[in-house]
């Protein structure tokens, strides 16, 4: 499918990703336990507001030197095939050591580069480094770890599916993340998100009415949920 527009993109930031995770389950395009980062990966930065855009994967190394040369700075070409997407972009690396997390793969300069590039954020299952330095960029980066060094971090390949907290992801995906972690969402349904979201907010609106009121009962709920059927 063609990308989505950025109106279309702007209302998906609107809403959290539990909300939106919610909407996907009424398709039924998927299993439920599918489509989302489990334990292991956490936001950096968790006041940064949703995003939603477009995954650009790779994976990469850092507990050995790469073939030739001695760093990541000697490879840029991943920042041209960056730009082969569609904005915004968010970049996923997966770290394929033995010892994932060992060296850190992005920190303030590699992070700075890629909002030149029109990402609007960062996953990695390995580490990252400089956090109070990316404070207040409005950028979220997802990790597994935190450290020190960058120790031997290199690109291994650009393009390749990964896996990210039990996440398989692709090249092209349509990510939403937040706080809470990332989903993908299916291409053919993100039009149709955000409708469904408001409804299943208004329907729970009735819900948390019903357990606020003073007339509470639990014959009371059991009721109204019947009604929301």
């Amino acid at each position: 499918m063609d990308p989505l527009s950025e109106e279309q993109l702007r209302t998906l930031r609107k809403y959290d990703s539990c909300s939106v995770s919610n909407a996907v389950e009424t398709f039924g395009v998927r299993l439920h336990n599918e489509g989302f980062t489990g334990p292991g990966l956490r936001a950096l930065f968790p006041e940064v507001k949703p995003i939603a855009g477009y995954a650009v994967t790779g994976r990469f190394r850092t507990t050995g030197p790469p073939p030739r040369g001695h760093s990541y700075y000697d490879r840029t070409d991943w920042w041209n095939f960056i730009l082969t997407l569609p904005a915004p972009r968010i970049v996923v690396l997966q770290d394929i050591s033995d010892q994932p997390g060992l060296g850190a793969i992005w920190g303030e300069v590699h992070i700075n580069i890629l909002r030149a590039l029109g990402c609007i954020g960062a996953v990695t299952n390995g580490a990252v480094r400089d956090t109070q330095a990316l404070m207040g960029l409005d950028f979220q980066v997802y990790c597994g770890a935190l450290c020190v060094s960058h120790s031997y971090a290199h690109i291994v390949s650009l393009g390749d599916p990964v896996e990210i907290a039990g996440l398989p992801i692709a090249t092209g995906d349509l990510l939403h993340g937040d706080r809470h972690g990332l989903l993908t969402i299916p291409p053919d349904i993100a039009p149709d998100i955000p409708a469904r979201v408001d409804r299943i907010a208004a329907q729970e609106r009735q819900i948390l009415d019903t357990c606020r009121s003073s007339q509470f009962s639990l014959d009371r709920l059991r009721t109204k949920i019947n009604e929301l059927k």
